[in-house]
């Protein structure tokens, strides 16, 4: 699979992606998608990103190269880990970049820090919604699933869309 980070700093910048089904990148046209809402609401320009369910790094790179000032990536298959620290050096984030090797449900509560965006792209059939946001200390959630994401009364959806397979929600903490 080929893909590249879309705006910004390091437009066009080609990413490395695992061959098989372990990670699931998202599509340049969801990507696209939510990081022009994001940005349009002026979320991303000197952010802290926390990219769960990292993968490729695709999410938190593509905030980075839009503004956003750091990027903490979390992620626990070991082929997953090699090409997201490949990505990052890559496109010379480096110096923005923390990757966290874990579960994250057991690594949530150890990060310390406050985030202003969290990226979560879980795998398919993730179901572990409700523990998961409430686990999450930022102000602004974007949820990628392929089906629909029930948050809680503790944030508010400004914008759910479904792009082919893949439902977005971009949500406020109340």
């Amino acid at each position: 699979m080929s893909l590249r980070i879309i705006a910004g700093e390091a437009r066009g910048r080609r990413l490395m992606a695992p061959e098989g089904m372990d990670v699931r990148p998202s599509t340049s046209r969801v990507r696209e998608a939510v990081f022009n809402s994001l940005h349009s609401q002026g979320l991303l320009n000197g952010a802290h990103v926390l990219d769960l369910y990292a993968g490729t790094g695709a999410l938190g790179l593509e905030a980075l190269s839009r503004g956003a000032a750091s990027a903490t990536f979390v992620e626990s298959a070991p082929s997953a880990l090699t090409t997201l620290r490949a990505n990052i050096d890559a496109v010379g984030f480096n110096d923005r970049c923390r990757v966290v090797p874990g579960d994250v449900m057991e690594e949530l509560p150890r990060l310390s820090g406050a985030y202003g965006v969290a990226l979560c792209d879980p795998p398919y059939g993730f179901d572990a919604w409700a523990e998961l946001v409430s686990r999450i200390l930022a102000e602004v959630l974007v949820a990628e699933s392929d089906e629909a994401v029930v948050l809680g009364p503790d944030w508010d959806v400004i914008k759910q869309r479904r792009y082919a397979g893949t439902v977005v929600v971009i949500a406020c903490r109340r």
